[in-house]
């Protein structure tokens, strides 16, 4: 799957521009009157102008924009065929208190391309060759040739299961597909009657795969930027606990630097979210050696929402085999309010799920508002932090290597396979993982045949893990890195080195 992440697309500045925009006019402040005016103006700011650039009007272009904004602040898109306002419900938003209404992730749908769900096609590339592979390959006889010799594709008999794709030696035969579709590892996304995506709420986990994935931007998630700001500026302590995987995410920002970037935008303190990675891996640690295999066949890590939702949704039966343990997230903010029970805890991070799992009711008192990366310069462009004037200050403190290492496929089993050798070094333990949730459903259903009994299983939504998350600015690989240099940095190397493994018991109470 290709990925657009670390380029700097059409679709990324118009993001940026909402994000940016409903961060200044929160950090600008007002009343109600005020904020609806601004945001029926703000399509106008965005996109100015009499001349479209990017859609077949600018009234189309300004009109997307307008339901980008209403995500941003956490409204839901506005009904077509009825005439309402832009600043239809801004009441429930303009607070500073918010939960997400779901659904979380929305499609646009006057921005949808309404791209073909999977088409084989014959390109005018073919040389009408002697040797005719394709049709040799196929398994339906779908192929026949045209009076100047060739290939043709009777889309009626064609299962779209691309042998000829593959055989074809001058790659003039190409498999399309809706990208949203193919990015989708829970086969969420189909086509309405009119042609458009549509997702299946049942079957979506909210990992945000098609959002990065739509070269149209018709997909886009809900946001609390405006009503995080509103509570900084009400007088709350907000602490940022952030995410491993924002390393290489801001050009400029090293993690030295990230502290008082922070506070320039009113968070009274930072928290590295892999001190509660330390935590999360001792306890899913502790509960593999328990459990399996007396108690469960497998156990599952459960840091990623996205999988654990996924397995617990396609096997029931087995959603005990997914870890009980709190997530990184969730242990990091207990550990913030237990130390500071009046402080509001924002979470930010890579990941657009992370917004569901504060959202239910289990997480609600301990995470109050999440944010990704992408969001996060929006709010940096909006008060003109400059990166490079900042002094730089200390690195993050506490956290260790392995807790770091969650940021990226393999990292979270390796973390926990760290501390069962260090409690039981003669124990073996045999690991898979996989990223991506097509990857992630093959392994469930081999799990389910028996064939992964004894093991921890490793589950990532996104592909190359959170670096590669639906909230990241730059490229995953990049990233990945980086942060391996950065995990080098870490004083101390394994999960039980962590000097907060003793607040592991009070985080449960």
């Amino acid at each position: 799957m290709s990925s657009m992440r670390g380029i700097y697309t059409s679709v990324t500045d118009i993001r940026r521009k909402v994000f940016t925009e409903v961060a200044r006019m929160s950090y600008q402040g007002g009343d109600y009157d005020d904020y609806a005016a601004k945001l029926r103006k703000l399509p106008f700011k965005i996109i100015p102008g009499e001349v479209n650039h990017h859609r077949e009007s600018i009234f189309l272009e300004r009109a997307i924009v307008s339901e980008r904004l209403r995500l941003a602040m956490g409204l839901p898109l506005r009904p077509i065929d009825q005439q309402v306002p832009t600043s239809e419900g801004l009441e429930h938003s303009v607070i500073a208190d918010k939960y997400y209404d779901p659904p979380l992730i929305n499609i646009i749908k006057f921005a949808c391309h309404r791209c073909p769900e999977k088409e084989v096609k014959v390109t005018n590339l073919c040389q009408g060759c002697l040797a005719h592979p394709c049709q040799e390959v196929c398994p339906k006889n779908a192929i026949h040739f045209s009076n100047n010799n060739t290939s043709v594709i009777d889309q009626d008999a064609c299962i779209k299961c691309g042998r000829c794709v593959d055989a074809c030696p001058y790659h003039a035969i190409v498999k399309m597909e809706r990208p949203c579709a193919a990015a989708c590892g829970t086969n969420a996304i189909h086509s309405d009657s009119l042609g458009r995506a549509d997702i299946d709420y049942d079957k979506c986990v909210s990992c945000g795969m098609c959002l990065v994935s739509c070269p149209f931007g018709a997909i886009s998630d809900k946001g609390q930027i405006f009503q995080l700001i509103q509570a900084i500026k009400r007088g709350d302590k907000v602490c940022a606990i952030v995410a491993p995987a924002f390393i290489n995410q801001f050009p400029g920002l090293t993690a030295a630097k990230l502290k008082a970037a922070l506070e320039q935008l009113g968070f009274c303190d930072m928290v590295e979210v892999a001190i509660g990675a330390d935590l999360c891996a001792i306890e899913e640690a502790k509960d593999f050696m328990r459990e399996v295999p007396d108690q469960i066949p497998y156990m599952g890590t459960s840091c990623c929402p996205s999988w654990s939702v996924m397995a617990k949704k396609l096997f029931p039966e087995r959603a005990d085999c997914i870890s009980m343990a709190l997530t990184p997230m969730v242990l990091t903010a207990r550990m913030v309010k237990r130390d500071h029970p009046n402080a509001r805890v924002c979470f930010i991070g890579p990941c657009a799920a992370k917004k569901l799992e504060a959202s239910r009711r289990s997480v609600r008192s301990d995470v109050d508002f999440v944010l990704t990366f992408e969001e996060l310069m929006g709010l940096f462009e909006a008060k003109e932090v400059d990166f490079t004037a900042l002094e730089e200050g200390e690195e993050p403190q506490g956290a260790t290597a392995a807790g770091r290492g969650f940021a990226v496929s393999g990292g979270v089993a390796q973390a926990v396979v760290e501390v069962i050798h260090r409690l039981d070094p003669d124990r073996e333990v045999k690991v898979a993982s996989a990223q991506g949730l097509a990857d992630c459903k093959k392994m469930l259903m081999l799990a389910k045949a028996g064939k992964y009994n004894g093991y921890l299983l490793e589950g990532m939504a996104c592909p190359g893990g959170c670096v590669a998350g639906a909230g990241t600015l730059a490229d995953p690989a990049k990233t990945a890195a980086i942060l391996a240099k950065y995990r080098q940095a870490a004083d101390k190397k394994e999960a039980l080195d962590s000097p907060y493994e003793i607040t592991l018991s009070f985080l449960h109470e």
